[in-house]
């Protein structure tokens, strides 16, 4: 326990049980809490392990109990003392080491802390941007550390999977070309060629296909991702993606061997046991259905299509958005006759914030229906549209009149906030969905151009191609997404692995032969050369773990996260550089002039 007069950790703070009762340990760590009950301090110290109690008495040893007189929270001190019995009435059942304590007759302080800006005891009340400015206190969070853990646990899980089905862990470059994949690109400066710059990589997309061209056949990594665009909750600028690919595969082996992977996870993590195979809904289901291509199906609430049965009604709001071309659609609202006028006002002025024109309601009472717009329609009719939305007394009828783009995007996030309102959503669920027969590509109007919806790297349903260029915006790609609680947590599609195609998908999002040469070139060639038939699929990781680990934010499983404005708070990035740095490279930065 001592060599040359230093003292050499024996354990952890927190595997002390009573079974060590006797045992002489000598400990490291911080301190949480220090109690002076007059004549006995009592100090709490926290390592990665856990907290055990410690106690100090000028009858036990004088000369540590004065040592202990000068400690406070956040020192980092070596102790050294007997594991004993806490005595009868003063355990703690809170604490794994409850049982115990620690009688001290060494203490020796590693390092003084000086007074914090707060305490990782206090930190879960404190500001956000003062926790990621000394996120190093931050992650002295116990929670902190249990996450990280999780999602060590979580890498070597997916790693041992992979292996195990013939996956090889294969690194791609950081520093690549720029091309169009979507999001903004980071760009780097060339020292050596000036005026040339590399990218950070939006993702593996291109060389995770090369590798499949060279003959690899399985490849995966967990690959950092750069995009430069708007953040939010569960978005960074710098992200790690699980990044898979196969060879000589189609959609149906990529989805079912995903669902083992998650499955084994889930269990092997939290315990849970996910039911295979996850459910699948077409892309169009899913907007008519949930109003979301990532809908929450952790509680039910679907949108029902009532076009047909109010399109001849007598009252105008319903009849003249169908005649128009519009939808008349609405979900049912279990128990949503408690609602007040008032409440119900609120909810219609909520959704023409969000873009709709009105809301219609109807209160199913026992043998009554109460609206105000009851009097356009006879009792019988007011019982149809009862049972065509499987209304039952107590329940709430919400109608939306409107473009069917906008009822089914406005009801969808209806259904969302009510959900949450009438705690509906169990949060001790995962429900998990595929989503698939996205189409390939749709017109940006700001763009004045057709765009590819996952990347222009995916292949389009074979049926579809006759209306590649003909009638684009009909062609349904071979991609799929994984929502898990109405969170995207993975996408992939299966690419175009002949040359042909995958120029004329180029011509047809706008890129001119010289663009496709230059940007694209590389890619072409190495299709041209014998490529194989494959597919592949990433994960947000961050995404994933925030979700298993029920964090409202990613945030709370980087370690070092930027902010919402992509700052990073604790090393103040980004910072300005020296001129001649900025020399070195070429560049020559221009003060923004007002105008």
């Amino acid at each position: 326990m001592e060599s040359n007069g230093e003292l050499r950790r024996t354990c952890g703070c927190g595997e002390l049980r009573s079974r060590h009762t006797g045992q002489d340990v000598v400990l490291m760590g911080w301190v949480q809490r220090r109690r002076d009950h007059g004549g006995v301090i009592f100090l709490d110290l926290r390592d990665r392990s856990g907290v055990v109690q410690a106690v100090l008495s000028p009858d036990l040893e004088a000369r540590a109990f004065e040592k202990g007189q000068a400690v406070r929270a956040e020192y980092v001190i070596a102790v050294q003392g007997e594991v004993r019995r806490r005595p009868p009435g003063t355990e703690n059942p809170n604490m794994p080491t409850g049982e115990v304590e620690v009688a001290l007759r060494d203490l020796r302080i590693l390092n003084p802390a000086k007074s914090l800006p707060f305490y990782p005891s206090e930190a879960a009340e404190v500001d956000e941007a003062l926790r990621l400015r000394y996120r190093y206190l931050d992650l002295r969070r116990p929670e902190f550390w249990r996450a990280f853990e999780l999602r060590h646990q979580a890498a070597k899980v997916i790693r041992d999977f992979l292996t195990r089905r013939g996956f090889l862990e294969i690194e791609t470059p950081m520093l690549t070309r720029s091309t169009p994949e979507g999001a903004r690109d980071y760009l780097v400066p060339s020292r050596i060629y000036p005026g040339h710059f590399y990218a950070l990589p939006q993702s593996p997309q291109l060389f995770k296909q090369i590798l499949m061209v060279a003959g690899f056949e399985r490849y995966f990594q967990f690959a950092r991702c750069f995009r430069d665009e708007d953040l939010r909750a569960d978005r960074q600028p710098e992200f790690t993606q699980l990044d898979l690919e196969m060879s000589f595969v189609g959609e149906d082996e990529i989805l079912s061997l995903m669902e083992e992977m998650l499955a084994e996870l889930f269990y092997r993590l939290l315990g849970k046991e996910l039911e295979i195979p996850f459910p699948r809904l077409k892309y169009q289901e899913a907007l008519s259905y949930y109003g979301s291509e990532q809908p929450d199906l952790r509680f039910g609430m679907k949108i029902v299509d009532l076009s047909q049965l109010l399109g001849n009604s007598s009252c105008q709001v319903f009849a003249r958005a169908v005649k128009e071309g519009g939808v008349v659609k609405g979900i049912t609202v279990p128990g949503g006759t408690a609602f007040s006028r008032r409440v119900l006002d609120e909810l219609a002025k909520l959704v023409v914030s969000w873009g709709a024109r009105g809301l219609g309601w109807f209160l199913l009472g026992d043998g009554e229906i109460k609206s105000p717009l009851a009097k356009f329609f006879t009792s019988q009719e007011l019982k149809v549209l009862a049972k065509k939305m499987e209304g039952q007394p107590g329940a709430l009828l919400l109608l939306i009149a409107d473009r069917k783009e906008v009822a089914e995007r406005v009801l969808g996030q209806l259904r969302l906030e009510l959900g949450r309102r009438l705690n509906l959503i169990d949060p001790r669920l995962f429900s998990f969905v595929w989503i698939t027969d996205f189409p390939l590509l749709e017109y940006n109007k700001d763009q004045g151009r057709l765009e590819a919806i996952h990347h222009p790297f995916t292949a389009p349903c074979e049926a579809d191609l006759t209306f590649l260029e003909k009638d684009p915006e009909k062609v349904r790609a071979r991609a799929y997404d994984l929502i898990l609680n109405g969170t995207e947590i993975g996408g992939g599609s299966i690419r175009n692995h002949r040359r042909d195609l995958q120029e004329r998908l180029f011509r047809i999002i706008g890129l001119t032969p010289g663009e496709i040469d230059e940007k694209f070139g590389f890619l072409l060639e190495a299709l041209d050369s014998g490529a194989p038939p494959h597919g592949g699929i990433a994960f947000g990781f961050d995404r994933l773990m925030m979700l298993m680990l029920e964090r409202e934010t990613i945030r709370d499983v980087i370690a070092f996260p930027k902010t919402q404005s992509a700052t990073c708070l604790l090393t103040q990035a980004p910072a300005p550089v020296t001129s001649k740095q900025l020399r070195e490279l070429h560049l020559l930065y221009r003060e923004k002039t007002s105008k």
